[in-house]
C-alpha cells in the first residue's frame, strides 16, 4: 500500500505535505554493445578484474554483467545473428558515427523504491513499465525526453558481501555460455585479448 502524492513544482509531496526524494544509490549498469562476448568476457574479467557477476542467455541475444565496486556494474548485449557497426574513436573527440549506446540503468536499495519511483512517473504523466523480474535484478522501463532508453533497477542479492558462484543460477542464467565462461566456471580464463589505443599512431609506444 503506497501513500498517495501530489505534485507542486518540480516536487513530490506525500500526504503530510513534505517532497518525496528518490533514493537513488548510484548508476546499476550502463548497457553497451558487442560483437564478441566470449572476447568481450576475457577483457573485462581477466584484463580489467571486473568481476563477471551474471549472465542472461535468451534465444536471441546475450546479456552479461561486470562489477564496479559497490554495485555499479557495465553491462553487454550481444544479438544473435546480428552485427553492430564498430567504431574506434578517441574519448572526447566528435565523430558523426557515434551513435548511442543501448541503455543507462540507474540504481535502487529495494522494491519498495523501484515502486514509488514508477509510481512518481505516472504522478508526472510518463510512461513507465511493470516491474520486470530479471531474476538478479528487477527493474522498470522508461524514457528521457530525448527518447534515450533508461531504466531502474535493484539487485537482489549484493554481490559485494556474498559473491555468486558461477553456478548460482540467479546471476548465471545463460544456458549456453560462451566459452570464456565455461573457463571461469572450470577456474580460470586461458587467454584474454590484446587491445590498441585508439586514435594511436602505430609508431606511437
Amino acid at each position: 500500500m503506497h501513500a498517495t502524492t501530489t505534485t507542486t513544482s518540480t516536487k513530490v509531496l506525500d500526504d503530510t505535505g513534505n517532497a518525496v526524494a528518490v533514493p537513488w544509490i548510484g548508476i546499476n549498469h550502463l548497457a553497451l554493445i558487442t560483437n564478441d562476448m566470449d572476447t568481450t568476457v576475457r577483457f573485462w574479467h581477466g584484463v580489467l578484474d571486473a568481476p563477471l557477476v551474471a549472465t542472461v542467455g535468451h534465444e536471441n541475444f546475450r546479456h552479461y554483467f561486470f562489477a564496479f565496486g559497490e554495485s555499479t556494474t557495465v553491462a553487454f548485449f550481444e544479438f544473435s545473428g546480428e552485427r553492430a557497426q564498430e567504431l574506434n574513436k578517441p574519448a572526447g573527440v566528435f565523430d558523426e558515427r557515434a551513435t548511442q549506446f543501448d541503455h543507462l540503468s540507474l540504481n535502487l536499495p529495494d522494491e519498495a523504491a523501484l515502486l514509488a519511483l514508477r509510481d512518481r512517473l505516472h504522478t508526472f504523466g510518463c510512461e513507465v513499465t511493470e516491474v520486470v523480474d530479471h531474476q538478479m535484478i528487477r527493474s522498470i522501463y522508461f524514457s528521457d525526453p530525448n527518447g534515450i532508453a533508461l531504466e531502474a533497477s535493484w539487485w537482489v542479492k549484493d554481490f559485494n558481501e556474498s559473491p555468486p558462484g558461477f553456478s548460482d543460477e540467479t546471476f548465471f542464467h545463460d544456458s549456453n555460455p560462451v566459452p570464456a565462461v565455461v573457463e571461469l566456471q572450470a577456474g580460470a580464463l586461458t587467454r584474454t585479448p590484446v587491445t590498441l589505443l585508439a586514435g594511436a599512431s602505430s609508431d606511437q609506444p
